[in-house]
């Protein structure tokens, strides 16, 4: 049908209290749910009035109320920290859940884990749409309660072997389904925290589940959320909290950020994962929202090595490359980490959690509220607004809000909220990233200009400007003003063109494209009046291992501060491998096939580019240039595009995409769209050759007395502002 997961986004409302003190109390459990009653606002409603899209709370592991829950059902808990409490969505149809339990059970055992026994959650669904539609969605709800096995150590191994376990019987459940949803969903496993959601208005999570309501039921802190599903089918599953985040916003890059982890998983490696990292793949399933996938990455990276806070920071990194007043230290950390993760980008306030420490952090364009209030008694209330719980003012020792970029964190092991300078200088001098920088990383912008080697043809300007579907309109309507304003020149929305599966004329293979715009992105992101949370910067070459956090690495990367290559960068590029002590090595392959082979022959050189890529990789070239500069009378290019997906996906399918970089030698693209589907498709930098050859046979009847070379640097200018 028409329906596609891939366009979900939400907008919601999100909040925590916490007592910075670590005092478990069951007041912070009535005050966490009158925060949730305020935000309901923030929420949606369905057609139906008493379907909300999902609400939550995530809280410490309520030890002594679960112990005296586990003693009347006939089992004993150990002491808290050496058991883990599962909460598991379950199918309605009690044979099926039979069978999803015993498969549980089994992998529990496999792990070296002890499995101590089930409890049923008890639940009042008086409150919900009595539809029968509604109620055919609702789960059977139970809590699994694991030991600590005896080869585990207590604390952050006994996690991640539950982290693992968590994905272990994901997996096996996933599979034997083939990937057939059966009802089964983990909604957390943890030793530290526990997980209590659905698909609720505000009010009615606190009305369903009874737990929440016990005195025993107490807890340090609580992460709650209301959610607002912008464009998506509310379900169970897809409430907040997730296992470490809730979060209030969209990732608008999430399709490259997951295809990235992906790309990954051949060439990733931790000492706390060791031979299990195997176990792990995928780290995010087809169909999850944003939110899931970024809650799984943040969840990989604290369980592989990394700090909750650093792990925060690596994902939604300040806006650093156009920062002057970031210091060097700073700088340095966010520039090292750049190369290791793309950012996760989009407006977001997202709040997280391990259980020790609970903290939140805004997107570096500020794009979506959070404010936060601090009382005389150490309480900490965070909020998508002001006035979610009243507080005298005579009690409120600070109150502010969360600034673009900035974070806040509460770590309750020490008792204290942990500014963000401190916390940021603390981990920006931990190591010596500027050293590392030095070491491993290379930039383009500095390197000696060399003479050109790029592949020659015999085929004049017009011919290949008719090859590759060079118009009038291309050439007066586009080019031109890019190349004299240094912008894309303003015209109407919309086209009266027909689109391009219907056209009977032969269309640019970018024409098929239509590009995704953020759905919730308010305001619009203005990239001349917010330069400064806004970069270009690029890498180039192999990827360097995601838990590498001791800078052990000696793979190089190449830095360009804009991936539009003039024909001179591309020359340095292509000769990198002859400067001494160096570790790049380029091979340029030719995308071009003998014309004489037909329509059919496409498909066979696409074949062989993608055997070629392969084979370059495995000899040691760690950066390759597809090039269709031989295109002539005789010869025919595969679409630039074509080639640079093909090429991408078949080095990720072979796990050899994050041993090199890509680059796209080609004189297809002219406008901004062209230029953004080969980025969006692998591209790391892209040189158009032709572009800025017919802009110089141009350059006398362009208006203005402008020089060549100014030419050239307005239109890349342009093409830069269009990608931001």
């Amino acid at each position: 049908g028409l329906y596609n997961r891939g366009n979900d986004h939400v907008s919601c409302g999100v909040g925590f209290i916490a007592d910075m003190k670590g005092r478990k109390s069951h007041l912070v459990i009535q005050n966490a749910l009158q925060i949730l009653d305020n935000l309901t606002h923030r929420g949606a409603v369905g057609a139906d009035p008493l379907v909300g899209d999902g609400a939550g709370i995530l809280v410490q592991i309520p030890h002594d109320f679960l112990k005296a829950e586990c003693a009347e059902l006939g089992f004993y808990l150990p002491d808290a920290g050496d058991y883990g409490v599962g909460y598991i969505f379950m199918p309605q149809d009690e044979a099926l859940r039979r069978h999803l339990e015993a498969i549980v059970e089994r992998v529990v055992a496999a792990e070296g884990q002890v499995l101590l026994g089930w409890r049923s959650v008890p639940v009042d669904n008086s409150s919900l749409s009595q539809a029968e539609s509604i109620r055919a969605s609702e789960p059977a709800h139970r809590q699994v309660f694991i030991g600590r096995g005896a080869g585990t150590e207590p604390g952050d191994s006994f996690e991640r072997r539950l982290f693992i376990l968590r994905k272990v019987i994901s997996n096996t459940i996933y599979e034997a389904a083939k990937g057939e949803d059966q009802g089964f969903y983990i909604v957390s496993l943890s030793c530290r925290t526990l997980v209590y959601k659905g698909m609720f208005l505000a009010y009615q999570l606190g009305a369903y589940y009874r737990d929440l309501h016990d005195p025993r039921f107490a807890s340090a802190l609580a992460l709650i959320h209301q959610r607002f599903s912008t464009n998506t089918f509310p379900s169970w599953k897809l409430a907040h909290p997730y296992r470490m985040v809730a979060h209030n916003g969209e990732i608008n890059t999430l399709r490259g950020n997951v295809n990235w982890m992906a790309a990954r998983q051949a060439s990733v490696s931790s000492p706390a994962f060791g031979d299990e990292i195997e176990k792990l793949w995928p780290i995010s399933y087809e169909g999850q929202s944003d939110t899931a996938c970024f809650d799984n990455a943040l969840e990989f990276l604290v369980q592989g090595g990394y700090e909750l806070a650093h792990a925060a920071m690596t994902l939604i990194p300040e806006a650093w490359a156009g920062n002057p007043l970031m210091d060097e230290d700073r700088r340095a950390f966010y520039e090292y980490h750049a190369a290791i993760m793309e950012p996760w980008d989009g407006p977001a306030s997202i709040a997280f959690s391990d259980g020790r420490q609970i903290g939140a952090t805004l997107d570096r364009n500020g794009l979506r509220p959070a404010r936060y209030v601090v009382t005389d008694d150490d309480m900490v209330i965070m909020a998508s607004e002001v006035g979610v719980l009243p507080v005298p003012e005579e009690k409120i020792v600070t109150k502010w809000r969360l600034q673009p970029g900035k974070m806040l964190l509460i770590d309750l092991e020490e008792g204290r909220i942990v500014s963000d300078d401190e916390l940021k200088q603390r981990l920006a001098t931990a190591n010596p990233y500027r050293k590392w920088l030095a070491r491993t990383q290379i930039v383009l912008e500095d390197l000696p200009k060399v003479g050109s080697r790029a592949p020659g043809t015999n085929a004049s300007l017009l011919d290949r400007q008719q090859a590759f579907g060079y118009t009038q309109e291309d050439l007066k309507l586009l080019m031109a003003p890019m190349a004299v304003t240094g912008q894309e020149a303003v015209g109407s929305m919309g086209t009266d063109t027909p689109v391009a599966v219907l056209s009977r004329k032969p269309k640019l293979l970018y024409s098929y494209f239509k590009q995704n715009f953020a759905q919730v992105t308010n305001p619009p992101i203005d990239p001349i009046r917010e330069e400064i949370v806004m970069s270009l910067v690029s890498f180039i070459g192999p990827r360097p291992n995601l838990f590498d956090l001791k800078g052990l690495s000696e793979r190089k990367r190449l830095e360009v501060r804009q991936p539009i290559l003039t024909n001179a960068d591309l020359e340095k590029i292509r000769a990198i491998g002859d400067i001494a002590d160096n570790a790049f090595q380029t091979q340029t392959l030719d995308i071009t096939y003998a014309i004489e082979r037909g329509v059919e022959g496409m498909e066979m050189a696409v074949a062989r580019l993608c055997e070629r890529a392969e084979r370059a990789v495995l000899d040691g070239y760690n950066i390759i240039i597809l090039s269709d500069r031989l295109i002539s009378a005789v010869r025919v290019a595969i679409p630039a595009l074509l080639a640079t997906a093909a090429v991408h996906n078949h080095l990720i399918r072979k796990g050899l995409r994050t041993s090199v970089g890509l680059v796209v030698e080609t004189g297809e693209p002219r406008e901004v769209h062209q230029f953004c589907l080969l980025a969006g498709y692998g591209a790391e930098a892209i040189n158009p050759y032709l572009a800025f050859e017919t802009l110089q046979a141009m350059h006398d009847e362009l208006p203005g007395r402008v020089d060549t070379k100014d030419v050239l640097k307005s239109y890349i200018k342009a093409i830069d502002k269009g990608l931001l």
